[in-house]
């Protein structure tokens, strides 16, 4: 199978109706060139150019393939404030890894959009020096991962991600099995009354978290308490824990667990001597709670490596890659044990 094919200047000149020359000389003109070019043709060319997120790339042609041997990463949010870097570290450390195996430099696309509205299309794209790209984000523009379905641009999303006018290709972590087990492992403890502490979606990665959760319900469990939102007063949520007769509260987030447990010790309550907690996920920095919580494990560092080996084989090859997920292996903890009897 070919590889997918490279917009090229000629490509830019059919598309906008106007020959190679006047492409060429629209990105590389001199002023006293371009001013011979009527001001409507060249806003034409240009928002071609735009459109398309052409980069006229000269070091390409000179190589093997036409590749720079660049692989690019986008996040939706800033990979490095600190607020972030829990949760986008680890899979920049297996793209790094993979990159250097497969003998490909690493581009990070930070220029499109400011702050928390990123676009991967916007003025100004520099998509195209890279060969391919790793897409990364707790949540996709659903409208951008549409265009790059149905774009000829290899690219692989980190993190399972539902069809966008076709089959997504991408590299994710099974929360959904990594929950369920969760959920198992609570009902051999004796609970039956449990409590989830986090939104339904609309993100897959919650969405399958939920999913996990509510599948396996019924057969003597029941869901007797949900707050569905992240951040909920602790007190508020301790407070509802006792009052429904939960005897296992399970956390989307870590900070939400951190807190109620937290509220628990100040009013002489214990986890799990008076009730229990998990957690839906592992997180980087446990030293931020004494407590080691229940959970599962998330693959992160495969993920990336596994992800950035999909996008070498797209581009190499034009192979359409595929949808994987990886296993999420429980993490045993201290914070869910026999459920108590309440009186």
């Amino acid at each position: 199978m070919a590889a997918p094919k490279r917009l090229t200047q000629h490509d830019i000149a059919k598309l906008a109706g106007v020959s190679q020359a006047t492409v060429s000389l629209v990105l590389n003109g001199a002023p006293a060139a371009l001013a011979r070019i009527p001001q409507e043709t060249r806003e034409r060319v240009q928002h071609v150019i735009r459109t398309t997120g052409y980069v006229a790339d000269p070091i390409a042609r000179r190589m093997a393939k036409g590749l720079n041997r660049i692989l690019g990463v986008f996040t939706y949010e800033p990979a490095f404030p600190s607020a972030q870097a829990d949760f986008f570290t680890p899979f920049l450390l297996g793209i790094e890894e993979e990159a250097q195996i497969q003998n490909y430099d690493l581009l990070l696309l930070t220029g499109a959009g400011v702050g928390q509205d990123r676009k991967i299309f916007a003025d100004g794209n520099r998509l195209r020096i890279a060969d391919g790209c790793l897409v990364l984000g707790r949540e996709f523009d659903r409208e951008e991962l549409t265009r790059l379905v149905g774009g000829d641009y290899p690219f692989v999303a980190i993190g399972r991600r539902e069809d966008a006018g076709g089959p997504v290709p991408y590299v994710g972590g099974d929360y959904a099995n990594g929950t369920r087990a969760l959920v198992e492992k609570a009902r051999a403890l004796g609970h039956s009354k449990l409590a989830y502490i986090g939104p339904p979606g609309p993100a897959e990665s919650t969405a399958d978290r939920w999913s996990g959760f509510y599948g396996a319900l019924g057969d003597g469990l029941e869901l007797v308490l949900h707050v569905e939102t992240v951040g909920h007063a602790a007190e508020e949520i301790l407070d509802a824990l006792l009052g429904c007769g939960a005897t296992v509260a399970f956390f989307v987030e870590l900070a939400d667990a951190v807190r109620v447990e937290a509220a628990a010790r100040e009013r002489g309550l214990s986890i799990p001597g008076d009730f229990s907690a998990v957690v839906l996920g592992s997180h980087i920095r446990a030293e931020r709670s004494h407590v080691q919580f229940t959970a599962f494990d998330i693959p992160r560092e495969e993920m990336g490596r596994q992800a950035t080996a999909m996008l070498v084989r797209r581009i190499e090859s034009g192979e359409p890659g595929s949808r994987i997920l990886l296993t999420c292996e429980p993490v045993e903890g201290e914070t869910l044990g026999p459920a108590k009897r309440r009186t």
